[in-house]
């Protein structure tokens, strides 16, 4: 007996946690999209990457609450990951696809984990500016090239960035996220645009970093590998800059408002 009444509450506990993730991941995004979306249209935004955001997080009242808050929510958020991908809790199979996409999943919930790490230190440590996305890819950059094989390692990441890319804009373009939600119609309705939006900007952007790290593979550097503010600087320095930095900035806020959904209406179940 004791046992089937503790069964409830484990599930709950991660679905919990779980939920509070997909609602931090939101959060992150909403303002990523929207300081870059409010600098865009000269409104006094900024262009940074996630890590830019929970520092900006800092500025807001009872900001080292809210931040405490959102770094339990990673943490669960790569707690869920784990368990999608070791569980199969979507069941995507052991084939080469499947195999795959739960490869990605745990590399997921690697950079989530790091990103709470992050939000951690900004807690107990404020002060310096770590920028945004951008340093912490040129990190991985770096350490990877000082592994044996270091520039091919480089390219395969930004290989696999590519194909993530690509994933999740045929995730939004065929609106494959629907099968793990449970939303009603008339919420669908001006839900489902949103998210396809936002799933295929992210993609964009995905495909953009692996570009990055592409390019610092073939010119062993670095420097050249870049996250999402890499991205909008290198958007805003093209001709008609301004509208697509507006078009990827509002883009990453929707996937924000997707991640908000998802936090409430996608079907969490680790025993699955």
């Amino acid at each position: 007996m004791a046992t089937s009444s503790q069964t409830p509450n484990h599930r709950d506990a991660i679905s919990l946690f779980a939920r509070m993730g997909y609602a931090a991941r939101g959060v992150v995004y909403l303002l990523v999209g929207g300081l870059a979306a409010l600098a865009a249209f000269g409104q006094g935004g900024q262009t940074e990457g996630s890590r830019g955001a929970l520092e900006h997080v800092l500025t807001a009242p009872f900001g080292k609450v809210l931040l405490a808050i959102m770094a339990v929510g990673l943490v669960g958020y790569a707690m869920w990951r784990c368990i999608q991908s070791i569980k199969d809790a979507d069941h995507h199979g052991h084939g080469a696809r499947g195999l795959a996409i739960r490869a990605g999943l745990l590399a997921s919930a690697v950079t989530h984990t790091l990103l709470a790490f992050f939000a951690a230190t900004l807690i107990f440590q404020f002060g310096g500016s770590s920028g945004g996305s951008g340093g912490g890819s040129q990190g991985v950059a770096g350490w990877l090239m000082q592994q044996p094989f270091g520039r091919w390692l480089v390219g395969a990441v930004g290989l696999v960035l590519i194909g993530v890319g690509i994933a999740h804009a045929f995730k939004g373009y065929k609106a494959k996220f629907d099968k793990h939600f449970e939303m009603p119609k008339q919420t669908q309705q001006w839900a489902y645009p949103i998210c396809r939006f936002g799933l295929a900007v992210r993609g964009l952007v995905f495909v953009i970093v692996g570009c990055f790290f592409i390019i610092a593979a073939y010119q062993f550097d670095p420097s050249e590998a870049g996250g999402i503010d890499e991205v909008f600087t290198t958007l805003r320095s093209q001709i008609y800059g301004k509208w697509l930095l507006a078009f990827v900035a509002i883009g990453l806020f929707a996937f924000g408002i997707y991640s908000l959904l998802a936090a409430v209406y996608r079907r969490v179940d680790p025993s699955a």
